[in-house]
């Protein structure tokens, strides 16, 4: 069975990394105009903190390349907006699980916000403060500004199923979301601050409850991203790893904002065959009209019906393997329309690309984009999983995250960021964990890498074929393709909600 498993997600790599870019950062054009609704990245893996083991975590990243600094108002989500994380565990590409979140907004002092006297005698005014805290917040609560949100269950389609409301151990359907860390002056030890954030979960019916987080976080993903959209402006070759530098990492000084969510296992398997897909979206009303004198409590009108505007599953799909012309489409498409995008699988045009930029460079003769054209293993590791493994009740050709939830997680210690083809069968493409190498995954496999032998066992040698295309047919298949910048476990926490804690925007000068 391990055997199979590892066949299956190692191929299933093959599609998820036709890219290699942010994963899904500013990727469409519509979408970078409404930032507070751009999910960046999503994870969907066994939860591997210790005792937790029979849990599934899923983080939807939104807000993208936060700059700690950001102030005043720093990076609020969006009151008007449904953020959703789907889940499919039949196969036929629709949503049996949906788990919506509603944000909503409040000035301090009980709605009022606080406000200083200002004057003396009868010249005196109270004037409404511009900051969204005005002291040390962890210590003495002095936030001028709250979010809060609400989760609601959905058992079906999204929009007509059953929906049902979340509550925490005692009963409340309202949770609390931490301000965003403004700097160390502001927040003795924001890292206690935020835990104090992390809520249990009764979920309607599941035996047991879960735990929810919705909070900024330093952004996990890692990407050389400058250099790789300016025509991948570096040599993406590390043959002895000795290119890798944290300094490639051009997200290594920005924040993002987590949804995490942790629930049971059997509470998303439903009646399935263990495999379940997964995808997050955020949506808006259909129109949006602005009010000419606008407030903080109304700012503007919103109504008719829900509209997709963000969508992301695997990484990196929508940056380079969707068409620009496609773009935004695809973040307001389903995956059972997924078919519709099925030329960018098959006949995938960053090979072309790469073969342009570097077949020079690598002193090739001739192209050394794979020849396999159409790329059916893709195809088959991608949108319909294989059978017996990671393949869903019902095979409809579409593009999720996939998880297999009965292989189990590995501990942090031992965890490969080259996932299953390193011979650790319960990371990436089975679901996405943070310290899982998507980028580097990506280059290798879209030039080919599973034409050539790859090492399932984990043995260090590359001896297992996988028979879904030849070395002939992907010349450079087995060469060290790299963005050269390093991702791996120790780069994030091994408990929930696993993302670090935030970059401060501003650091207390030491005495």
């Amino acid at each position: 069975m391990k055997t199979h498993v590892t066949l299956l997600l190692s191929a299933m790599a093959a599609l998820s990394t036709m890219n290699a870019s942010a994963s899904s950062h500013r990727e469409a054009p519509n979408v970078t105009r409404l930032p507070a609704i751009d999910s960046t990245d999503f994870y969907a893996f066994r939860s591997y903190e210790s005792g937790r083991e029979n849990y599934v975590t899923f983080v939807a990243n939104y807000i993208p390349l936060q700059d700690a600094y950001g102030g005043p108002n720093y990076f609020a989500m969006d009151p008007s907006a449904l953020y959703e994380i789907h889940i499919d565990n039949n196969g036929d590409a629709v949503e049996d699980i949906t788990f919506q979140f509603r944000f909503q907004q409040m000035l301090g002092a009980m709605g009022s916000g606080f406000s200083l006297p200002i004057g003396e005698g009868d010249n005196q005014k109270n004037v409404a403060i511009p900051l969204k805290n005005y002291g040390n917040v962890d210590t003495v609560g002095s936030a001028n500004f709250y979010e809060s949100y609400s989760i609601s269950k959905v058992s079906g389609d999204r929009r007509t199923g059953t929906a049902m409301p979340l509550s925490d151990g005692s009963g409340n359907e309202t949770f609390t979301k931490p301000l965003d860390n403004i700097g160390e002056k502001s927040f003795t030890d924001y890292e206690a601050y935020a835990a104090g954030y992390v809520h249990d979960l009764t979920i309607p019916g599941c035996d047991a409850g879960g735990k929810v987080f919705v909070g900024q976080r330093k952004d996990p993903f890692v990407v050389n991203l400058g250099k790789t959209f300016d025509l991948v402006n570096y040599t993406p070759l590390d043959a002895d790893g000795s290119a890798q530098d944290d300094a490639n990492d051009d997200l290594a000084d920005k924040n993002v904002t987590s949804i995490a969510l942790e629930v049971p296992v059997s509470c998303v398997t439903g009646s399935g065959n263990g495999v379940i897909g997964a995808w997050t979206s955020a949506s808006q009303q259909q129109a949006r009209i602005l009010n000419p004198e606008a407030s903080f409590v109304k700012p503007e009108v919103n109504g008719g019906a829900w509209t997709q505007v963000s969508r992301l599953g695997m990484p990196l799909v929508n940056e380079v393997v969707i068409g620009l012309s496609d773009k935004d489409t695809f973040n307001a498409s389903e995956p059972k329309d997924d078919g519709q995008f099925a030329d960018y699988v098959t006949h995938p045009t960053l090979p072309a690309l790469l073969d342009i930029l570097f077949r020079d460079a690598l002193g090739a003769s001739d192209n050394i984009a794979p020849s396999n054209i159409p790329r059916t293993d893709l195809v088959t590791a991608f949108l319909t999983g294989f059978p017996g493994v990671n393949q869903l009740s019902t095979v409809t050709a579409s593009e999720m995250v996939r998880l297999n939830t009965i292989i189990a997680p590995t501990a942090a210690a031992e965890q490969s960021a080259f996932g299953v083809v390193a011979g650790d069968p319960a990371g990436f493409p089975n679901g996405r964990r943070p310290g899982d190498d998507v980028v580097d995954i990506a280059l290798r496999v879209v030039m080919g890498a599973l034409c050539h032998p790859v090492d399932l066992d984990g043995d260090g040698n590359a001896t297992d074929d996988l028979g879904l295309c030849s070395p002939g047919d992907a010349p450079t298949g087995d060469q060290p393709f790299s963005d050269l910048a390093p991702i791996d476990s120790t780069y994030v926490n091994d408990v929930f909600p696993y993302l670090l804690a935030p970059l401060a925007g501003s650091v207390t000068p030491a005495p």
